[in-house]
């Protein structure tokens, strides 16, 4: 679970600009933490299956954002991807 303290850090720190709450680097940044704290959780509890789902929706979510922001400006995907540490 990400906390709100967390989640207001990684919208200051994606922003475009003041007060942007919904640009795609911001919504990548937040599925990105979310999703490295349920890989975290299922090291533990693997067979958390309804759990693992979800986490496989908001992966499918966050590579449809890459795409668009992909499709739009390759630059600013090339350094999305790099501030956040994906392979891709």
């Amino acid at each position: 679970m990400i906390t709100p303290e967390r989640k207001k850090e990684l919208i200051a720190e994606y922003a475009t600009k003041p007060g942007d709450t919904g640009s795609p680097e911001v919504q990548v940044a937040v599925l990105s933490e979310r999703i490295s704290n349920l890989t975290e959780h299922f090291k533990t509890h693997a067979k958390d299956n309804h759990s693992r789902r979800g986490m496989i929706k908001m992966v499918s979510e966050r590579r449809s954002l890459l795409d668009y922001v992909k499709s739009r400006d390759v630059k600013r995907y090339e350094a999305l991807i790099a501030r956040l540490g994906l392979r891709r």
